[in-house]
């Protein structure tokens, strides 16, 4: 009788637990709601909005690893961060660089193309040498790469995501951050290499002012004179030299994050890498326009790196006269300005 009696015995008791644990296990939902009041951000945000006012408390829970910064669960400065990113940061790009291509578009409808007065004259000056052609396209070169690279990450899903779909956005993409952390280095070398060897040439001078005064050969027919590089060229060179410095030290501090001094350095780095990359791209194609279809005869100096004698002697008239100062190869009358 023992057995039947222990049998019946734990039979109740098996009975007892569930009858115990059957309402709580009522309590508990099937699944999850993710749109639930207790799983919505909103919750956190008040939350965090709870600390004290005007501080940028950053709600964080509790760990146990030594890093303290994988406690924070909301980071204020996060968000501002990315609402520059997804919205203000789009409208500078846009105004520079749509702007820029507007102006250029309408300049070149109202001036057309600045030509040579006096038409070629068939005798050719060096305008550049064979290393100073090559710094310049080694930074042109990267540059476009990088620029290209760098606006896929901010406009690309927008703009080449819709063309071309997700796998070749995705293959794209991966290969443009590959160019992007890669070309950064000789692009870093080349804008060292340009100051170097230009800096002397582009320092500012009184003769600047009266280039500018004067339109610079752009507005009008006035040619004024320049030595080497007149104002606006100058004006290029110092936008490429901080625009590049800004872009190299943020860009550093960006492919090496464990160096930047934390999330809120890297924050900031990342605002100054795009707003000085929108920046020098729309200066770059003011650049470019000057340079090939904005001033005829003046895409030669940096392909074959010599132009012709009217050309330098409309547009860097005292470059002219310093060069046939110190060099016999120039024709008779070759110093004397065009104006």
């Amino acid at each position: 009788m023992r057995n039947p009696l222990r049998s019946l015995a734990m039979a109740l008791l098996f009975a007892l637990a569930c009858g115990v644990a059957a309402p709580a296990v009522a309590q508990q939902p099937d699944s999850v709601n993710p749109t639930a009041s207790s799983v919505q951000e909103r919750q956190l945000i008040e939350a965090l909005r709870a600390g004290t006012p005007g501080t940028g408390t950053t709600l964080s829970g509790r760990i146990t690893i030594p890093d303290r910064n994988a406690a924070n669960l909301v980071q204020p400065q996060g968000q501002a961060w990315r609402a520059f990113h997804q919205g203000a940061m789009h409208w500078v790009g846009a105004i520079a660089i749509l702007g820029m291509l507007a102006v250029l578009v309408v300049f070149y409808l109202v001036r057309g193309r600045v030509r040579l007065e006096k038409g070629f004259s068939g005798v050719k000056i060096v305008r550049f040498s064979a290393f100073e052609r090559m710094i310049h396209w080694l930074v042109a070169g990267s540059f476009i790469i990088l620029a290209l690279s760098g606006l896929n990450v901010t406009i690309g899903k927008f703009i080449l995501l819709p063309l071309v779909g997700e796998d070749a956005f995705a293959t794209l993409s991966e290969w443009a951050k590959y160019s992007h952390n890669y070309l950064a280095w000789p692009f870093m070398l080349g804008i060292a290499g340009m100051f170097l060897v230009w800096i002397g040439h582009n320092i500012p001078s009184r003769l600047d002012w009266e280039w500018l005064r004067r339109g610079g050969g752009i507005i009008g027919h006035d040619h004024p004179p320049a030595r080497k590089f007149n104002a606006g060229q100058k004006g290029v060179f110092w936008a490429v030299m901080i625009g590049g410095a800004a872009l190299s030290v943020s860009g550093i501090f960006l492919i090496f994050p464990f160096v930047s001094g934390g999330v809120l350095a890297m924050q900031f780095w990342n605002i100054i890498h795009g707003l000085a990359g929108v920046l020098l791209i729309a200066v770059i194609l003011a650049h470019i326009y000057i340079g090939t279809l904005g001033m005829e005869g003046a895409l030669e100096a940096m392909t074959i790196g010599e132009v012709d004698l009217n050309w330098a002697k409309e547009h860097h008239s005292l470059w002219v006269e310093e060069v046939a100062s110190r060099s016999r190869k120039l024709p008779p009358g070759a110093a004397q300005p065009a104006e």
